[in-house]
């Protein structure tokens, strides 16, 4: 259910609305929970950035970015440094809009693990939402590893049993095999179609996302791969608060601590796991 200034929902025809926010939408209305929203504007802005996450993870699907370990990991390095744990870090005569915009452009380039490509889609859909100029005021020195991201993504994780599109679903294997531990999992982007995608795994139904899981697992194991109900997201409200502020980019802001676990594939919750 959606509530607009403390009201029911009314939608207004002057919002032209595409396919995607109408689906969007219709998920929304159709939630056992409220989505409340101050205003229109803070509403639409998460249509359009929901929107955006999906185009994201569909233009991802089509470039030609790997799906490899940490171990493997590589970036262009006329955008990047990549680190000894497999971390890709911004130069720093490099503008981050740019940066961002390169993993979509020149993917032959980049190879990482399947968590690194959530906040890389985030920061793309983010990106194609606010602009540039604005981009690069809020996310300097960014830090691509794992789930490690800017204190103004604002990550938000919990647990549902309704997803919206746009949201990231977490497929989890629980008996992978310990030699590859990359399919330990799928983080994946929910789509307007119901499908989801996850970096390596291309688009998918969600049957044939926990079929290509289970033939990873270990020999002589039972335990199926499944679909976990963690959702993830960026914090919209936040998001829309950071835009229409638009903070000095000197300002301080506080970073989380980088944990460099080596485990690839994780959720969200099991990266926090290690950050405690």
């Amino acid at each position: 259910m959606i509530q607009i200034s403390g009201g029911p929902f009314q939608q207004n025809e002057n919002w032209q609305l595409g396919s995607i926010e109408k689906t969007i939408v219709q998920h929304m209305q159709n939630a056992p929970v409220f989505y409340s929203y101050y205003s229109e504007y803070e509403f639409l802005f998460e249509l359009k950035v929901r929107k955006n996450i999906i185009q994201s993870a569909k233009e991802m699907d089509k470039s030609q970015a790997m799906f490899t370990s940490f171990e493997y990991a590589r970036c262009n390095p006329m955008y990047w440094q990549l680190t000894r744990a497999g971390g890709f870090f911004l130069r720093p005569d490099v503008r981050p809009a740019d940066a961002i915009m390169d993993i979509y452009q020149n993917g032959s380039l980049y190879a990482f693990e399947c968590a690194t490509a959530i906040p890389i889609i985030f920061y793309h859909a983010i990106l194609n939402s606010i602009g540039s100029n604005l981009f690069n005021l809020l996310f300097r020195n960014l830090y691509l590893y794992s789930w490690h991201t800017d204190t103004d993504l604002g990550i938000i994780t919990f647990y549902s049993n309704h997803f919206i599109p746009g949201d990231v679903l977490y497929v989890n294997n629980p008996d992978f095999d310990r030699k590859t531990p990359q399919f330990r999992g799928v983080n994946a982007v929910l789509l307007d179609d119901g499908r989801l995608f996850g970096h390596g795994f291309n688009i998918r139904t969600s049957d044939e996302m926990v079929r290509i899981l289970n033939e990873t697992r270990k020999q002589h194991s039972y335990q199926s791969a499944y679909i976990t109900n963690l959702v993830t997201r960026p914090s919209f409200k936040y998001l829309f608060r950071v835009a229409s502020w638009q903070r000095n980019g000197d300002a301080y802001k506080v970073q989380r601590p980088v944990v460099h676990h080596n485990k690839e594939s994780i959720s969200y919750v099991h990266y926090l796991y290690y950050s405690i």
